[in-house]
């Protein structure tokens, strides 16, 4: 019988080979399992060399292509996958929708040196939980990776700075009143909560913000979540800045 699995907390502060809980718990917190997807040897090695820094990160696997990453997932059942996106048999946004089909399917980092508006809008369709550059700095991309295990997907900012710029420059009036009247459906605390989510807010800091529990927080997430039917954070940040 395996344990119970019990999700990793995100840290609020990272740097290599060290790392701080804000809320210790008083018992060792699991590392997150991942599995590194990418063409170029040489980065999968570098990327897993430099997630090796992160004691709450285990790299479990690391493979070439998107028509092997069914096949590494069943193998190493990792929480989180960083995922390419242009590689020689199928592309990593192809394989990221295949992979969000799956009942229990591990979050998705897509992690690329290509930051297209294309590239950014596919991510957010196929259900990936963030959109990370291959040139950030190495803590920005442990902490997302922490992030995304525990429910709570991100993008970078420099991604999330895009994403609102497309969202304000590029929206058709027939886009924004669709994505209006569904956040229509939601209560005034319930779009409280899509907006900072939108911002990038984790749980923790939204509570903050509006004086309410992580958990309260939660429930609402999982109310929007039921009433937009959506499935991640990403989607719901989506809605908001087309919206606006």
């Amino acid at each position: 019988m395996t344990a119970e699995r019990r999700p990793p907390q995100p840290p609020e502060e990272l740097v290599a080979g060290h790392t701080e809980n804000v809320e210790p718990t008083g018992e060792a917190a699991r590392p997150v399992r991942v599995l590194i997807v990418d063409d170029d040897a040489m980065v999968r090695q570098g990327l897993e060399m430099m997630l090796r820094a992160f004691d709450e990160i285990e790299v479990v696997g690391a493979v070439s292509d998107g028509t092997e990453v069914a096949a590494a997932v069943n193998s190493y059942r990792p929480e989180v996958v960083l995922m390419d996106i242009r590689m020689p048999g199928m592309d990593g946004l192809t394989a990221t929708a295949d992979l969000r089909r799956r009942r229990d399917a591990p979050e998705v980092l897509v992690l690329t040196t290509f930051d297209t508006d294309e590239h950014v809008r596919r991510a957010m369709q196929v259900g990936a939980s963030g959109f990370l550059l291959k040139h950030e700095p190495p803590a920005d991309i442990a902490r997302a990776i922490c992030r995304a295990a525990a429910g709570e997907p991100m993008f970078t900012p420099s991604v999330l700075r895009q994403v609102m710029g497309l969202a304000a420059g590029g929206a058709e009036d027939p886009v924004r009143r669709r994505a209006r009247a569904a956040l229509a459906q939601l209560t005034p605390s319930e779009r409280n909560v899509a907006e900072l989510i939108a911002e990038g807010f984790a749980n923790q800091e939204i509570g903050g913000r509006l004086l309410m529990s992580t958990p309260t927080v939660k429930a609402y997430v999982t109310r929007i979540f039921a009433k937009l039917d959506l499935t991640n954070r990403v989607q719901v940040a989506a809605l908001v800045l087309q919206a606006r």
